[in-house]
């Protein structure tokens, strides 16, 4: 980057702070001019324009237009084709199994492992690094994690083997294998990366609601002659339930929604394609827009329920406070 560059960059920034302030400044500038009467709904009003107009623009006119061209074909007709070719095409169907696969096996095993990680943990001595050495990896990227993980997938050939996993293979006397090439073991390996990321998050909250159950219900459990098992299955995972579901659901969301990591390591190649990965591919590389908005408005329609259910359990549970 030259300096000119730079200082053109920095200009742009400076500009944009301007304009931040002189729109807050004419927001208040009319707030205090409004009439007395009626002037706190005024002030909500004004103070919601500036979010509202950014989500009308930003959130639902792309949803209302994405919707439309899921319906259409290039030359815009309106069709139902774009649908037909998702659930009939073998490599569109290999995509949805892809992310059932997907979401069926990230969220339970993250949550599984970061459940277990939290309760062997728990109130031991160096908690906290504990933690830390699995938390860590939640604050790499998906593409970073994605480039982390190429290399312990790295295949070279005949010659002297870089990549962890294969070094393991042929130091085990084995021959080395193009792991990320190989179907269907490739799309397994794609998920291991997302578990290693999710799991720490799992970690974290589960671990909290641990802690969170009350000490009384597990010396009373003590008391009644239960084992570490059976206090674990009756007290505290009921009283981590809601935790649990909201790790769950915020996993599953981000599961299905999955796409560095895919585009990162294999670029959807080789059977490993979601739909995340092949809703970009067909609009913005085949050029099949209305492929590719129906693979969005499909993966909308597969997140909307679980949203819906995490808001109706955090209602409830704040319902029961």
């Amino acid at each position: 980057m030259t300096t000119a560059d730079l200082l053109g960059k920095l200009l742009q920034v400076v500009m944009g702070l301007a304009v931040f302030a002189a729109v807050v400044g004419l927001l208040i500038f009319f707030i205090d001019k409004a009439p007395k009467k009626g002037r706190d709904y005024w002030q909500l009003a004004l103070f919601l324009l500036p979010a509202m107009l950014f989500i009308a623009v930003g959130l639902v006119y792309p949803a209302i237009r994405t919707s439309l061209l899921a319906f259409q074909d290039s030359s815009g007709d309106w069709t139902l084709d774009n649908f037909v070719w998702t659930f009939t095409q073998p490599a569109a169907i290999r995509t949805l199994i892809n992310t059932i696969i997907w979401v069926l096996l990230v969220p339970t095993l993250a949550t599984a492992i970061g459940l277990a990680y939290a309760v062997f943990i728990d109130r031991s001595r160096g908690e906290k690094y504990y933690k830390v050495i699995l938390f860590m990896p939640i604050a790499i990227s998906f593409v970073g994690a994605g480039v982390i993980w190429g290399f312990v997938y790295d295949y070279n050939g005949v010659g002297e083997q870089i990549g962890l996993l294969n070094a393991l293979v042929v130091a085990a006397g084995g021959e080395p294998v193009q792991w990320l090439q190989t179907d269907p073991i490739n799309t397994f390996l794609l998920i291991v990366v997302m578990i290693w990321i999710q799991t720490g998050f799992a970690m974290v909250l589960l671990s909290a609601a641990i802690k969170g159950v009350p000490t009384e219900q597990i010396e009373a459990a003590q008391l009644d002659g239960t084992n570490g098992w059976q206090r674990f299955m009756n007290v505290t995972v009921p009283g981590i339930r809601g935790a649990l579901v909201v790790v769950l659901t915020t996993i599953s969301i981000a599961t299905l929604k999955v796409f560095d990591i895919v585009r990162t390591m294999t670029a959807g190649n080789f059977n490993t394609s979601v739909i995340a990965n092949e809703m970009y591919t067909q609009a913005f590389r085949a050029s099949e827009v209305g492929r590719g908005s129906a693979l969005a408005l499909i993966l909308f329609v597969l997140v909307l329920p679980i949203v819906i259910y995490n808001v109706n359990v955090l209602r409830k549970q704040r319902e029961i406070r």
